[in-house]
């Protein structure tokens, strides 16, 4: 067993010798992976395969009998906050997770009323105290044996720390420290393997964490690459040909000048969304999130590179592309939303391309070999902070009446800072050529204050209050041809859509809803043709996995996060929980905490 605290020192000398490493390592590690994600009888990674689809060709379940799913079983995990992401399924075994104190379970498929093996980690309690919104966690990451080392189960706890456990007996392999709760920085997101690496993002721009990403060694931990959204080129990891492509977007210098000072240093950034990766490009993609803080007037310029899509080489981490989506963003919308790979048709040629519906109320489709902007257009009509972007310039045009300057009240704006699309996994069906998003449908006010800064306390510098969007409701789910910006169809949820969706070759998208429901939708029209009442509200994903035969759909029930948060801590001041007491008053009406795992299959 390996447990481990960086120093600073360390930290650099892991950085330079794990870099190295890196070089001799065969472009072959992990192919295993990505076969096993494949496999539609697994569910291997949160995002279902590097392409982040979360689609399977199953079709034992479809669209002409789904009415016939029912529980098989269920397990209740013990934890009453926010159960986000989903379970994992590899090779007839489940593994399950845990928002805070973030225990894992391990369950056999053959005999599920039996726990394999359990981890249940001491941390220390007050992470709970700097996270953000609720004590959540986005679930685990798999990686196959090597030849020297297990199999192996990855966890970020929320007081900062990753931990790799042998798959097969939950033995502590090592342990790292990657955040520092004093400076307020905790772990939300979910691992990511790619290769022989293991990426872990950042969490704590509220409380002005300058944020980063960094690549773990699978074998041993040591940190093989760190980057940075702000500061130095050298911290950013900027390739020499850095958006030569597209040097319109920025280039060089500019995680400094775009700030005043060093401002820079406390400017938010943190990634706690989800990765996308490009075995053939050996390219990661991600989003870095807001600046800090909220309060634009603290904060003149750009801010980059903040609110950026990044294309990284996985080996060594430099950048060879970024885009700013929201230059000097001043609604909160932190764009680490969901990354999507697709090959499709663009002006007749076959292109890789990354699609991102972001928080902004836009989603962006990008040439992600080079970071060319296809397209952007709104998620919904109703977004009207931005009139249009400026495809040549990759430029919002923006409307200045919902600007959030001091001494200004800005009313109406759409979306709020929850975003039109906020953490959850979205799903794309290769065959149809959508994308299946569930989105939120919340606007807001917006009343800005200046505060000093604290290390380790909250630096917002914003009150909010946040409502039903024009449409009046507050989710949707949409089907999106991502080219051409073109929507199939959308439906109303009363609640936010927060975990997001999956589809299935059985013209099928399922979904789970903050009032307790899963559903399932015909994708092809977005008829709802089932639905069955969970014993909490959902803000995680379904999975679908296949086990001798038998064609399943397992999802996480346990009603949290930032939209619960009024609810798992009994706030009753409409602008608490940073604007989202308000928004979901009457969600208390309709579930209450309790999280778990619940089973389906069919039954005639």
């Amino acid at each position: 067993m390996r447990i481990s605290k960086f120093t600073r020192t360390a930290v650099a000398s892991a950085v330079c010798s794990g870099a190295l490493l890196s070089v001799s390592i065969p472009a072959q590690a992990n192919k295993a992976l990505d076969r096993l994600s494949k496999e539609d009888t697994n569910w291997a990674m949160q995002t279902k395969d590097y392409s982040a689809s979360h689609f399977s060709d199953m079709t034992q379940i479809n669209a002409h009998n789904v009415q016939h799913l029912q529980p098989v079983w269920s397990f209740s995990t013990g934890v009453l906050n926010g159960h986000e992401g989903g379970p994992l399924v590899v090779d007839g075994i489940m593994y399950v997770h845990t928002p805070f104190p973030n225990n894992i379970f391990a369950i056999d498929l053959d005999e599920p009323g039996k726990i394999l093996w359990e981890h249940k980690p001491k941390q220390n309690p007050a992470a709970r105290a700097v996270a953000c919104c609720d004590v959540v966690n986005r679930g685990l990451a798999y990686a196959p044996a090597g030849d020297d080392y297990p199999a192996t189960i990855f966890q970020n706890q929320l007081d900062g720390h990753i931990v790799a456990l042998n798959a097969k007996t939950g033995e502590l392999l090592w342990k790292m420290e990657n955040s520092d709760i004093a400076m307020g920085s905790t772990l939300t997101v979910a691992p990511f393997v790619a290769k022989d690496k293991v990426i872990v993002g950042s969490s704590g721009a509220e409380l002005g964490v300058r944020g980063y990403a960094t690549a773990y060694n699978i074998k041993d931990g040591k940190q093989a690459w760190r980057v940075y959204a702000t500061g130095p080129d050298a911290d950013i990891k900027l390739a020499k040909d850095f958006n030569s492509a597209n040097p319109h977007y920025g280039q060089f210098g500019l995680g400094l000048k775009t700030w005043e000072g060093d401002a820079w240093k406390i400017g938010g950034g943190t990634n706690w969304g989800w990765y996308a990766f490009d075995p053939d490009l050996d390219m990661l993609y991600y989003g870095s999130g807001n600046p800090a803080p909220w309060n634009e007037t603290m904060r003149p310029g750009d801010n980059k590179w903040t609110m950026t899509i990044w294309g990284r080489d996985i080996n060594t981490g430099e950048a060879k592309f970024g885009y700013q989506k929201t230059p000097h963003d001043e609604w909160d919308y932190a764009g680490v939303n969901y990354m999507g790979l697709s090959e499709q048709l663009v002006d007749g040629k076959m292109t890789k391309l990354l699609t991102h519906p972001d928080r902004n109320g836009l989603v962006y489709t990008l040439n992600r070999e080079n970071g060319d902007l296809v397209n952007a257009f709104k998620i919904d009509d109703t977004v009207n902070w931005v009139k249009k972007v400026d495809l040549k310039t990759g430029l919002p045009v923006r409307d200045p009446e919902f600007s959030t300057h001091m001494d200004h009240e800005a009313k109406g704006i759409c979306p709020s800072a929850m975003g039109y699309h906020n953490q959850g996994i979205e799903s794309y069906d290769p065959n149809k050529k959508l994308f299946f998003m569930g989105t939120n449908h919340i606007c807001m006010d917006w009343e800005p204050f200046m505060l000093p800064y604290r290390a380790g306390q909250f630096f917002v510098g914003a009150t909010l209050n946040m409502y039903p969007g024009p449409k009046g409701t507050l989710g949707q789910v949409k089907a999106m041809n991502s080219v051409t910006g073109k929507f199939e169809w959308e439906i109303q949820e009363k609640f936010a859509v927060w975990g997001g969706t999956t589809a299935t070759a059985g013209d099928l998208v399922f979904y789970g809803t903050l009032d307790g429901y899963i559903k399932a939708l015909d994708s092809r029209n977005g008829k709802e043709l089932w639905k069955f009442k969970l014993p909490s509200g959902v803000i995680g994903h379904p999975i679908t996995f296949g086990h001798k035969g038998k064609q399943y759909v397992a999802i996480y029930y346990g009603v949290g996060g930032w939209p619960g948060v009024g609810l798992v801590f009994d706030l009753q001041d409409p602008t608490a929980g940073l604007g989202a007491v308000g928004a979901f008053k009457e969600l208390a009406h309709y579930t209450q905490q309790g999280g778990g795992v619940m089973v389906f299959a069919l039954g005639y």
